[in-house]
């Protein structure tokens, strides 16, 4: 069961409180006020539970072990993503989400996670970009980058040095980071694109997109691939645009063809559900029910 008493927002230190595992090495003092930087052992297992919004940009980087991991919306799908050492996720949600993983193997699940300090965030977006409202972040669940990599292998030595690290190091670190998840990783769609539904082009090629294969298979990566985006953060966009998932969408409008093929053809009932994707009979008449309320033989009669 879900905690539902987690609140919708909590800090970068706040946030441990709501994630299993136990913590093997954290910044602090002068040399890292501009990042708070934490190494936890997560538990091999995780059931479902809520993630508190972090207004800080989050890395979480993987630093041992395998895993398959998975997120989603409070009333969306779960969206995965097979990670192993140096892959790393990028978030900086305004809403709670669900999370759960299940490490693969026997080496410890270890990951490091780096929250960057908001003023520090804007004051080097203001200097590369020439104002004031700092871009969104796009989400990134299991990527890979080398030179991102690079800067917190950087960050951790000196995690781990002797006096936590030289204050200048840490701060000239801290300033190249965000220098690279701006000119990276700063999203296309405008400063609130989070916020905001797909922009209408990125929407129409996905339904578009969704009707020319609706006998296929309902694949959401291909999906968010046709959209130039993460599949968490296309599910996340095109609900908000339509009302409904993706996977929603798509059996509404399979369900939709349907009845038009009922309605303007000779087509046998079974011809139609093969058109729309279902090979069991069955299997069709209880989803075109439970969608329009009517056996299809019922809608073909009325």
């Amino acid at each position: 069961m879900l905690d539902r008493t987690v609140p919708d927002r909590t800090s970068p230190r706040g946030l441990e409180h709501f994630i299993a595992g136990r913590t093997l090495l954290s910044g602090d003092g002068l040399a890292w006020s501009d990042l708070f930087v934490e190494v936890y052992s997560r538990h091999q297992k995780q059931e479902p539970f809520l993630v508190p919004a972090v207004a800080e940009p989050l890395v979480v980087w993987v630093m041992s072990g395998e895993a398959i991991i998975e997120e989603r919306d409070l009333d969306g799908e779960w969206q995965a993503a097979h990670v192993t050492v140096g892959d790393f996720f990028l978030t900086r949600t305004d809403r709670p989400y669900e999370m759960r993983w299940r490490a693969l193997g026997s080496d410890p699940f270890q990951v490091m996670h780096l929250y960057m300090s908001v003023p520090l965030f804007e004051r080097v977006a203001s200097d590369l970009l020439g104002r004031d409202t700092p871009p969104r972040l796009r989400d990134v669940s299991g990527g890979q980058d080398p030179r991102l990599a690079h800067f917190l292998a950087l960050i951790h030595h000196e995690l781990t040095a002797q006096g936590k690290g030289s204050r200048l190091y840490v701060e000239g670190l801290a300033q190249s980071l965000a220098v690279h998840l701006i000119r990276n990783y700063a999203s296309n769609g405008g400063d609130d694109d989070r916020q905001t539904a797909l922009p209408g082009y990125k929407l129409r090629r996905a339904i578009a997109h969704l009707e020319e294969h609706l006998a296929e298979p309902f694949n959401l990566a291909e999906l968010a691939e046709k959209a130039g985006m993460s599949p968490f953060h296309f599910s996340r966009l095109f609900k908000k645009a339509t009302g409904l998932s993706p996977s929603r969408y798509f059996i509404r409008q399979r369900m939709a063809r349907a009845q038009q093929l009922l309605q303007e053809t000779d087509l046998s009932i079974i011809r139609v559900g093969i058109a729309v994707g279902y090979t069991s009979p069955s299997h069709f008449s209880q989803v075109f029910r439970r969608e329009t309320g009517l056996l299809p033989s019922h809608y073909r009669k009325t």
